[in-house]
């Protein structure tokens, strides 16, 4: 997979979006403003093969059932004069869509001998009984997760360094951020990083595949059109209220990032950041990123 060739693109969601969403001024943040549906968001631009679009719940909203819902569709949004009001059913519905609703166990999808449909989905989301295996066809390696660099999924490489989410700076960032690391912490929570891609299977068609905190969650649809544009879908559904576009770095590191990487290793833990005399924007990119 060409690295270099997802490396120069800077990710938004599209501005046909559901009625009740704002993006803010740099479109990489979503925000449901009201109501718990009329969420549905897309990416500005097809994905690339192997490209992630990735995103972090930022803001949740207590009193609703249900959450975050991701996926991909060969709509253009422009060509959508109403954005449907839910992803799950209306989009799929529409045909040409594949949404996985993310809860909070149960996210692996089982691998089936064979897929006779093309865009068979092997997973919904939100039926959490018997969808999780004991390697969830998962192509991660459980005994290297913590100390590679990348994601491997097939022929796909991924950085791992923005996978996995973050909390909040505080007395207990230092565990907490293992725990998110190791994808222990629920991924309806906030702070939880969930990104979707595809990945090519042959010359027309690929699957698609859930990566939460650093983990792929395998398969959720098989047999779809790689040959035609493919936009990410974001359904910022019920208890997730805020969701922000997190920028994944392929091939060489920038360096922004490459100066927070020696700052972060040479402290005990982000709350040591504050005693540093650095820039106040500093301070906040290495403690939050």
């Amino acid at each position: 997979m060409d690295l270099q060739a997802l490396s120069d693109q800077f990710l938004e969601f599209h501005p046909n979006h559901g009625t009740n969403i704002i993006l803010d001024q740099s479109g990489t943040q979503a925000t449901r403003v009201e109501s718990f549906a009329n969420g549905v968001c897309f990416s500005k631009r097809p994905l690339k093969p192997g490209q992630i679009f990735l995103i972090e719940i930022e803001e949740k909203e207590l009193g609703w059932c249900g959450h975050l819902r991701v996926g991909l569709t060969a709509w253009d949004p422009d060509s959508l004069a109403v954005v449907p009001e839910y992803s799950i059913p209306d989009l799929m519905e529409l045909g040409d869509s594949w949404v996985f609703a993310i809860t909070r166990n149960h996210n692996k999808v089982l691998e089936e001998p064979e897929v006779r449909h093309a865009g068979r989905r092997l997973g919904r989301g939100e039926e959490e009984d018997g969808v999780q295996g004991e390697d969830g066809g998962s192509n991660t390696k459980p005994e290297t997760f913590f100390t590679d660099s990348h994601l491997y999924i097939d022929s796909v490489r991924i950085p791992r360094d923005k996978l996995a989410g973050r909390s909040r700076p505080g007395r207990f960032s230092h565990i907490l951020d293992d725990l998110y690391k190791s994808n222990a912490l629920p991924p309806t929570a906030r702070r939880s990083r969930i990104g979707v891609l595809y990945v090519p299977k042959s010359r027309d068609t690929a699957d698609m595949h859930i990566v939460i905190n650093g983990e792929d969650m395998g398969a959720s649809a098989k047999g779809l059109p790689s040959s035609r544009p493919l936009y990410a879908v974001v359904d910022v559904f019920a208890a997730t209220k805020t969701v922000r576009i997190v920028q994944v770095e392929y091939g060489f590191s920038s360096l922004q990032t490459l100066c927070r990487q020696a700052i972060q290793k040479h402290i005990v833990h982000r709350t040591a950041i504050d005693w540093l005399q650095l820039p106040a924007a500093l301070k906040h990119y290495c403690k939050y990123e």
